[in-house]
């Protein structure tokens, strides 16, 4: 900023230097000379400047990087209390706008909405999976008299089905395919269960399947829940009829056969 009144001062400052040498007694007057002087410290000073904005262009960097690693994770082992219910509808579209139509009653009782999925073999059997705030509220709330008369409006034919789940793993990462697999079984021991089915991930993703959630029912951690993503529908169902498969349940410590609930996912909140 500066350097510019320097320049200017120069034609000055040659003039009397040349006045100087014709006459030695002549000496560069004192205003002049302190002029001389600050404008070379100022110089000094840019370049201290300078030194200062790459160094907090660094750190703005490496705390960008870092903040952008962060982001990038997708999978959660927070615990996450679920509801999840599953019955049959007259009309899929009535009962998915009487539903909607009743947001505000869940949010009053800590129930969000999360996902709405059909099932491949019969499009009318809906299962709806919600997050919840307080677990023992939801079960009330699950119970209530309203929840009842809003599914009968909304055209739900026959008893629901109602689970409480403690989702333990979650990967929220966007895969290429909207079908699910849902399968609950009971074992002999959750932690023995969750080593062996953790190390045997790369051979569910060499038969077509992805690990989406799994956790255990909110009040016996015996009772299994594992969601899937099913990129590739040949291997997936000829995996789950495998003696493959078979051993390593019984590997695992599973004590029951499988229920599968095979679905698409068609609505996400």
């Amino acid at each position: 900023m500066l350097y510019p009144l320097l320049t200017s001062f120069r034609p000055l400052i040659f003039s009397f230097f040349k006045q100087t040498t014709m006459k030695p007694s002549t000496f560069l007057p004192t205003p002049l000379l302190a002029v001389v002087f600050f404008c070379i410290a100022s110089c000094g000073g840019q370049d201290n400047d300078k030194s200062t904005d790459t160094t907090t262009t660094e750190d703005s960097t490496s705390t960008t990087a870092a903040t952008t690693n962060a982001e990038q994770s997708t999978t959660t082992t927070t615990p996450q209390d679920m509801m999840v219910v599953r019955h049959r509808v007259a009309d899929f579209n009535k009962w998915k706008t009487s539903y909607d139509a009743h947001d505000s009653m869940r949010l009053a009782n800590g129930v969000h909405s999360y996902v709405i999925g059909r099932s491949v073999k019969d499009s009318n059997m809906v299962m709806v999976a919600v997050k919840v705030d307080d677990i023992n509220k939801a079960k009330a709330f699950a119970k209530d008299p309203s929840l009842k008369q809003a599914m009968h409006k909304g055209g739900v034919v026959g008893a629901p089905q109602i689970s409480f789940t403690t989702m333990t793993f979650q990967d929220t990462a966007k895969v290429g395919s909207d079908l699910r697999s849902r399968t609950t079984f009971t074992v002999k021991d959750w932690d023995s269960w969750q080593r062996s089915f953790d190390s045997s991930k790369q051979t569910r993703i060499d038969n077509g399947l992805l690990d989406r959630a799994y956790g255990h029912d909110v009040d016996n951690n015996h009772k299994v829940t594992v969601v899937m993503a099913v990129m590739d529908t040949t291997k997936a169902y000829a995996f789950w009829k495998s003696d493959q498969l078979k051993k390593l349940r019984a590997a695992s410590g599973v004590t029951s056969q499988p229920e599968r609930f095979v679905y698409r996912v068609v609505k996400r909140y």
